[in-house]
């Protein structure tokens, strides 16, 4: 399951990037495999993203979230 299939206040446990160009933004900000998220906010047209990751909000364009495989914490 993608980023931008969970809906506001949805938690999830990030899985792998599957994008290069991003991998390495998003490693160096706190989005590494295994790390629990929340989605706090979603535009109306779902771009930008805000989560809630290591204790701070973070905006993700809808191109960045879309490359993070997560698992929702209720499925974990």
């Amino acid at each position: 399951m993608k980023l931008t299939d969970l809906k506001m206040g949805q938690k999830a446990t990030i899985v792998s990037i599957d994008d290069a160009i991003f991998s390495n933004r998003l490693l160096e900000m706190g989005c590494l495999p295994g790390e629990e998220l929340e989605v706090i906010h979603c535009a109306p047209y779902g771009d930008p993203i805000a989560i809630k990751i290591l204790g701070y909000s973070l905006a993700l364009r809808k191109s960045e979230a879309e490359t993070i495989e997560v698992l929702p914490t209720e499925l974990a």
